[in-house]
């Protein structure tokens, strides 16, 4: 008898100690990447992108994870549609030529069960840079409406455009941008 209640013992505590890492969906409703630059000075501007697709997987008890973002350069918002036109130009996004931007992590860093810095390949125009997103929050809850386990974050990092082939109008377009991104992304 006590060898039976043993195996039910350990088969119960099993799959707890031995978790896979949980892959989540982005919500592209709720993952806009923002970019901000300096304007000649006058202020510091602050646009978006409304198209993100991608999939981020995580394992706390591990301590690893992946994230990988598609990002839609023609989705770029400004407020203003001839801005945004001029964003996907040459100059800028050549949205035609590259119509993707990427970003694919190459390890994470974690404080506790929290990642607090997530290392990666940023793509932009083709042009392949590595980056390091702070992560400045971090949440791993179920999500109050859905019931379904979700997580979230706000990270960002600097970049500096030039590198990326896009210095037009630099310096009095600031050449380092501040990408921002939050994200949330649902259980599969």
């Amino acid at each position: 008898m006590k060898p039976i209640a043993l195996a039910i013992a350990l088969a119960s505590i099993t799959p707890c100690a031995f978790a896979a890492p949980t892959t989540y969906v982005i919500d592209p409703s709720h993952t806009q990447p923002r970019f901000g630059y300096n304007h000649f000075g006058f202020s510091d501007q602050v646009h978006s992108f409304d198209k993100t697709s991608g999939k981020i997987v995580f394992d706390p008890a591990a301590k690893t994870g992946s994230v990988d973002i598609t990002i839609d350069p023609k989705s770029v918002n400004t407020g203003l549609a001839l801005l945004n036109e001029h964003l996907q130009d040459k100059e800028f996004f050549d949205s035609v030529k590259y119509p993707v931007i990427t970003f694919k992590s190459t390890s994470v860093k974690f404080k506790g069960d929290k990642p607090v810095k997530v290392y990666g390949d940023l793509t932009i125009k083709g042009i392949t840079k590595p980056v390091t997103l702070t992560v400045t929050s971090f949440q791993n809850m179920p999500n109050p409406l859905f019931k379904k386990d979700e997580i979230g974050a706000n990270a960002y990092t600097r970049v500096k455009r030039s590198e990326f082939n896009m210095g037009e109008y630099a310096p009095g377009v600031s050449d380092e941008v501040t990408i921002n991104i939050p994200v949330e992304a649902m259980k599969e």
